[in-house]
């Protein structure tokens, strides 16, 4: 356990910022879980809002500092190419 003030501080602030970006994955879990689910059920209405939903929430994650932009841009472009090849099967 640390001594000093600052440290003790610090501690403090890891431990907010941590329980920040558990809440946050968690949530980006639940979105690309929704998306396919809806992809699997070839419900392409459903599977197109749940995209938008995840590409903004990705994005919001990134501006954070969650999860890398480039990791954010990565994920959105492989669910878009899911998205459309699935698309494109039907």
């Amino acid at each position: 356990m640390a001594n000093i003030k600052s440290a003790k501080k610090r501690i403090r602030v890891i431990d907010k910022k941590t329980a920040r970006n558990r809440r946050i994955k968690g949530h980006l879990k639940t979105v690309l879980k929704a998306f396919d689910v809806a992809l699997a059920a070839g419900d392409m209405e459903t599977a197109k809002e749940k995209l938008v939903l995840a590409e903004k929430k990705l994005m919001q994650a990134a501006a954070k500092g969650t999860i890398s932009k480039q990791a954010a841009s990565r994920k959105v472009s492989r669910l878009t190419r899911r998205f459309n090849a699935a698309n494109a099967a039907k």
